[in-house]
């Protein structure tokens, strides 16, 4: 059972060393959205103001990846008034963060002036030590992502270099020059080093750890080989079901029709294992865009035909001005 670095076990079983049956709980949607997006976004906040008791406003931050966990702090850092750039390496989360309003840039193009870094990604050494040595002084240096891989702290501990600690969690690293970064938790994860995780949140992954056991442990013999699965989305319906009574929820029940039409049972699951639930609002910046052009084309935008061949010529032109084939 896993919740983070799940492309570490599909490598094990490709490789054929994965020795007994592994579930991947971090990409289950439950763990994705509640633990990752929504935890996140209040969390980074709650361990920067434990330690630093920084103001968050006109403070220029740059966040290292836009994952969920990434969307999730600079969503927050972004509502407190922070000036929020993004640095990351996938072209699709690259282009949400552009239409969430984010500034996307190379991390080498802004370490000089940012006042905070904020890594995101699960990856290894993305703040290496040729960053660390250009940061401002008094830059605050923090990691979100996974453990403790993501900041080269190792190249700090070197004869050059002083480290003050300054309270808990909170170590001084100071130049010759006298500079000095603010590292936060020694590089690994600040909200689970320094902040509480609220109990409705872990209450919703740890049923999704439990029903990952169930699932397993009921399984009849031969179901799981040495492989990776995903929890089946019938149970992350479940899950979710369960914590909807804390907000005095009440679910619409589809009628037989309905779900006769939809090819549904009236009980779910409701969407089908390629169903990425994404950001909501990227989608409803494209049609605001296309709105806007269809409008002053004074074409009517009630037609959704209209808006989807709209955003299919964008496409087609974009492709063309490019000079590219992306499907190559």
């Amino acid at each position: 059972m896993h919740t983070t670095k799940s492309y570490r076990l599909y490598q094990l079983s490709k490789a054929g060393r994965l020795c007994v049956p592994a579930m991947n709980i971090n990409d289950s949607v439950t763990k994705q959205k509640f633990d990752n997006l929504y935890c996140c976004r209040e969390s980074i906040l709650d361990g920067l103001k434990r330690l630093t008791d920084v103001m968050f406003g006109g403070k220029q931050v740059v966040v290292c990846g836009y994952g969920e966990v990434g969307k999730g702090c600079s969503a927050a850092l972004k509502a407190m008034g922070s000036i929020v750039y993004i640095t990351e390496v996938d072209p699709i989360c690259a282009l949400q963060a552009c239409m969430d309003c984010f500034r996307l840039v190379k991390l080498n193009d802004v370490i000089r002036q940012v006042d905070m870094v904020i890594t995101c990604t699960g990856n290894k050494n993305v703040v290496g030590r040729d960053y660390l040595d250009r940061m401002k002084n008094g830059c605050i240096v923090c990691n979100m992502g996974h453990s403790n891989t993501e900041i080269d702290v190792a190249s700090l501990r070197s004869p050059e270099l002083t480290w003050e600690r300054v309270r808990s969690q909170v170590d001084h690293v100071i130049w010759p020059d006298g500079k000095r970064i603010i590292l936060l938790a020694e590089g690994h994860l600040l909200n689970l080093s320094c902040s509480t995780v609220p109990t409705f949140i872990l209450s919703i992954t740890a049923t999704t750890q439990v029903y990952y056991f169930y699932n397993l442990y009921n399984a009849p013999e031969g179901r799981y080989n040495k492989d990776v699965y995903l929890l089946p989305k019938k149970m992350d319906e479940f899950v979710a079901g369960l914590h909807l009574p804390t907000f005095d929820a009440h679910l619409t029940e589809l009628t037989d029709e309905q779900a006769k039409y939809l090819g549904l049972t009236k009980t779910g699951p409701f969407k089908p294992n390629y169903y990425r639930w994404g950001n909501t609002h990227t989608h409803s910046h494209l049609k605001h865009i296309m709105h806007i052009y269809t409008v002053k084309a004074g074409m009517n935008m009630n037609s959704n035909v209209i808006w989807r061949s709209s955003m299919f010529l964008w496409l087609t032109v974009r492709v063309f001005i490019a000079g590219t084939n992306p499907w190559k």
